[in-house]
């Protein structure tokens, strides 16, 4: 084994707003000083290379001078209280309703991850495998996001079976929160297809006719509208998969794929100033 020096293109501030949250925690747990393997400033190194560079997490470890063991209980704990901070959904749309934001976009994700054998039932009683996407032919978690109209996410839900349409994965964590932004806010919501059907306040592009007939004009016209507003959000997901690897393919449990993704998303809000905790 050869170790190298490298730089991590994070800011130090970061490191730091880590490094508090873990000693925070460490607190909380009543770790004896010196007891650790890792200081908490060098945790958060330790986890922050993983999310920028997703490599293999006992490798990642191995270049700290942790065991395997110690590489995965110290990620988790990073992992943990970086979730932990992420904003609640009707807080995350109050905010951007108080920022003078006109609506928030809503799209779904499948990350990739490592196989999984949990079965289950399809619609015609099929057993299939539960985190097998036919969206993306590819095993992963559906995590759900709201977007601000400039792209930025600011809330991510919890990862479901990547079989899980993106309508059925709205409908049980978010479509209610966007029902009442739309009628208490005045914050409508912007979807892309896949949401047809997902309610009143929730706005999904026209399908056209499946016997052939072409569009009226006006309906034309709400399209190409509605993707024009829509398409700037559409790169939240691009913001958080370029810029904190980890997101491209979860190498750990798929269940942990939405504390990572909040993980992620914690991260880049203190990137972007946008205070997460």
């Amino acid at each position: 084994m050869i170790a190298y020096p490298a730089m991590l293109d994070v800011p130090r501030e970061l490191v730091w707003f880590l490094s508090r949250l873990l000693a925070a925690h460490r607190r909380d747990l009543g770790t004896r000083p010196g007891s650790r393997a890792l200081s908490c400033f060098r945790q958060a190194l330790f986890a922050l290379a993983w999310f920028r560079e997703r490599r293999p997490i006992p490798l990642t470890g191995r270049g700290f001078g942790i065991s395997q063991a110690t590489s995965y209980r110290y990620l988790d704990e990073a992992i943990t209280v970086l979730a932990a901070c992420a904003p609640d959904l009707h807080a995350a749309l109050r905010r951007v309703a108080t920022e003078g934001w006109s609506h928030v976009i809503l799209d779904g994700k499948v990350v990739d991850a490592d196989r999984c054998a949990e079965k289950t039932l399809n619609t015609h009683g099929e057993v299939i495998d539960a985190w097998y996407a036919g969206k993306t032919h590819n095993f992963g978690g559906n995590v759900q996001a709201v977007m601000r109209p400039d792209g930025l996410p600011v809330w991510i839900s919890d990862a479901l079976p990547g079989s899980t349409h993106d309508l059925t994965a709205a409908r049980e964590g978010v479509l209610g929160a966007l029902y009442w932004a739309a009628s208490q806010l005045d914050l409508p919501t912007l979807a892309d297809p896949g949401y047809q059907g997902a309610g009143i306040g929730v706005h999904t592009p026209i399908k056209h006719p499946a016997d052939g007939q072409v569009l009226d004009t006006d309906n034309r016209c709400y399209n190409a509208l509605l993707r024009s507003l829509r398409c700037l959000g559409e790169r939240g997901f691009a913001l958080l998969t370029g810029r904190w690897r980890a997101l491209q393919h979860v190498t750990t449990s798929p269940r942990k794929t939405g504390a990572i993704a909040k993980a992620a998303l914690v991260l880049t809000h203190f990137e972007h100033d946008y205070p997460p905790c």
